[in-house]
């Protein structure tokens, strides 16, 4: 049987969330160290936490919530590939292989090495490699950063484009232990009713 391999960070109180965002607690109403006869416990964070899933009404008005979307694109072949980047850039088409393309893509960029420590310098995706992937038949675009676009992008250009294209995003993926190369892809998100994004435990099936 092939292993999963697990490409989501550890949700804990000590996970790096973009800044003036919720972090993430977990608070215990019951335990049975205490007493109780179960454990029981509830948390507070943002939807955006570790890896996660966006969705279109994070970054367009109207826009589906999470909820809304297929299944479809989070499970299936993918691609990892090692798009070294260095800091504060954005990745061009020129990273994307020739020949035929599956229809989920995973980015290791190697610029958010730590998800329990905040970096702004990570790299992105530009709109050139959006379009150029939609273009050839990706429905999914997936990075090891807290997000597609730069830091400091109000504009969100990246996102945009995969608005244009109606493709599924996935971020604050952890890749570096991973090899290039072909994977089945699983990362679910959760059906939250109105939400703009939902975490996922991401992993991958070697092929």
């Amino acid at each position: 049987m092939n292993r999963l391999v697990d490409i989501s960070p550890l949700v804990s109180p000590r996970i790096a969330v973009w800044p003036g965002d919720t972090a993430f607690s977990r608070t215990v109403n019951l335990s049975i160290e205490g007493g109780a006869n179960l454990d029981l416990s509830h948390i507070r964070t943002t939807v955006h936490v570790g890896a996660h899933a966006d969705a279109p009404s994070h970054y367009v008005h109207p826009g589906a919530g999470i909820a809304e979307r297929s299944l479809e694109p989070y499970y299936g072949p993918c691609l990892v590939l090692d798009a070294a980047a260095a800091r504060g850039t954005r990745l061009g088409p020129g990273v994307l292989p020739a020949g035929p393309l599956p229809e989920r893509i995973l980015l290791r960029t190697g610029t958010f090495p730590d998800p329990e420590h905040w970096n702004t310098d990570f790299a992105s995706l530009s709109p050139a490699l959006v379009e150029a992937a939609a273009a050839r038949g990706v429905t999914l675009l997936g990075i090891d950063t807290p997000s597609i676009d730069l830091f400091d992008d109000a504009e969100l250009l990246s996102h945009h484009a995969v608005a244009r294209h109606d493709l599924c995003v996935l971020e604050g993926l952890v890749l570096g232990h991973v090899e290039p190369g072909e994977y089945t892809l699983i990362a679910l998100p959760l059906k939250i009713e109105g939400a703009d994004a939902s975490p996922v435990r991401a992993a991958l099936a070697p092929r």
